[in-house]
This record gives structure tokens, C-alpha cells and sequence, in this order.
């Protein structure tokens, strides 16, 4: 599993919560404290919004902890809405196209956990990616296949309505194909302006989620950030999160028809 966060408020250098906490992302990559796998180093990225309209974005496949040009960039690079994501590979190759966060257009993508017995599935759902997307398509992951359903499926005309069908329709084919290994998914996208942050398992057991307001920001988190464990809301399992730019904030379940 990864561990990942995103950030949405008044601009600050990425360093801010990727180096400095406690519990930093960074930490998370060598001792998460809420994941099946305490070790997250088959790569990380980052992807931020400035001026330009589409995000930048920076993966690569070294280690959080074990690359230069990382600390360098969280040092120097602000934003006011960015995503920062450790990688733990569940059975894809490590490789820069199969880092965290994925981008299409103004859109920004990440995901913790994992499309069960994905080998029985992933055919099936590649031939239902339309072919704007699957052109675009760069890497081999589940997470990938995912937003690429999640563009196909309608998400830049009406974001909550993809999620839902996309969870459906891998859920599906997961029944049809003979999966037995649960469906998690715990993710975040964004266009930009907002922030849309999911936690979802075909089974009781969800990757945790985590929110926290302040006045002037919103993190959306994999694990806390610190030992402040009150000032931390968890996702309610199924439920999807949205943070609005003026950091309005909504739950409501996936599911909801």
C-alpha cells in the first residue's frame, strides 16, 4: 500500500508537510504506522498547481528519503493546491510511469490500494477505456486504469457521478471475472480549483483516510501527519470528501445514488 497527501489553502513551500512534520511523508516512506506495508520506496512523485493551468509534476523511482532533488524542489516550490505520494508497489514494476500522481489535461490523480486479482480484470477494463484516454495512458498500474476509467466515465462533466460509476463497474467485473481479493481504494483527485478525496473497500477494511481544517488550509491525509490525533477527522468508510476552494468542506457516501 502508499501513503500520500494533498494540500489546499493559502500557498506554502512543499517542504512544509512533506519534510518538516513529525510524521512527514517523507517519514511515512521508511515507518508508515497505518499501512500493511510499513515501507514505502518504489518511487514517489509530487504534482502541484501554480499560474499555468495544467499541474507540474515530478515522479521518480528512487526512494522518498534517498533523493537530493526532492528536498530541493519541496524547498523551493509553492502552491496553494498540491499532492505529494510514496509509493508501495502491489505487483506492478517500479518505474517512473508508475509513480503517483498520474495527470491528464488540468487534472491531478492518486490512489492507495489496489484492484483485487487485477490480472483476471485489467483486460476486461482496458477495453472499456475510451481511446483519447488510453492513448494517454503511460505506465501498467491499476491506479492508472482507474482515473482512466474515471475520465471515461464523465469526470470532467460531473465528478461524483464517475467515481461512483467507475467503483461500480470494477466492482462488476471483478464478480464477473471470479475476483475474490477485495477492491480498496482510497484517492484523490483535484482540477485545479478543488479537491475530491475517496475511501472505499468491497470489503470492512478501507485504507484510512484523515482531515484537518485550519483557517487558512486543508490537508487530506493517508495517516496524521503528527501526534495531534484530536485535531484529525477520519473519512467515514464509502464516503467521499470534497474540498472546496474557499475550503468549504462536504462528505457524502460514494454510493449515493
Amino acid at each position: 500500500m502508499c501513503r500520500w497527501l494533498s494540500y489546499v489553502g493559502d500557498p506554502v513551500y512543499l517542504e512544509k508537510l512533506v519534510f518538516e512534520p513529525r510524521h512527514s511523508l517523507v517519514e511515512q516512506s521508511l515507518h508508515a504506522e497505518q499501512a500493511k506495508t510499513p515501507t514505502n520506496g518504489d518511487g514517489f512523485g509530487i504534482g502541484w498547481y501554480d499560474e499555468r493551468p495544467t499541474p507540474g509534476l515530478y515522479r521518480e523511482i528512487l526512494p522518498a528519503w534517498n533523493d537530493p532533488n526532492l528536498r530541493s524542489l519541496a524547498h523551493h516550490i509553492k502552491s496553494g493546491l498540491f499532492f505529494a505520494h510514496v509509493r508501495a508497489s502491489t505487483g506492478t514494476h517500479t518505474s517512473r510511469t508508475n509513480c503517483h500522481p498520474f495527470a491528464h489535461d488540468k487534472y491531478l490523480f492518486m490512489h492507495n490500494g489496489q484492484i483485487g486479482d487485477y490480472p483476471l480484470v485489467r483486460r476486461s477494463l482496458e477495453n472499456m477505456i475510451e481511446d483519447e484516454f488510453y492513448a494517454g495512458r503511460q505506465g501498467s498500474t491499476d491506479s492508472e486504469l482507474i482515473f482512466c476509467l474515471m475520465l471515461t466515465l464523465g469526470l470532467k462533466e460531473d465528478p461524483h457521478r464517475a467515481i461512483r460509476r467507475t467503483i461500480e463497474v470494477v466492482e462488476n467485473e471483478m464478480k464477473a471475472r471470479g475476483a475474490t481479493a477485495p477492491f480498496r481504494f482510497t484517492a484523490c483527485l483535484s482540477n485545479g480549483k478543488s479537491v475530491c478525496a475517496i475511501r472505499h473497500a468491497s470489503d470492512d477494511k478501507p485504507p484510512s483516510l484523515y482531515w484537518r481544517k485550519r483557517d487558512d488550509h486543508v490537508i487530506v491525509v493517508s495517516e496524521p501527519l503528527d501526534t495531534e490525533t484530536e485535531s484529525w477527522t477520519a473519512v467515514a468508510p464509502n464516503h467521499t470528501l470534497h474540498v472546496e476552494g474557499d475550503l468549504t468542506i462536504s462528505e457524502e457516501a460514494t454510493l449515493k445514488v
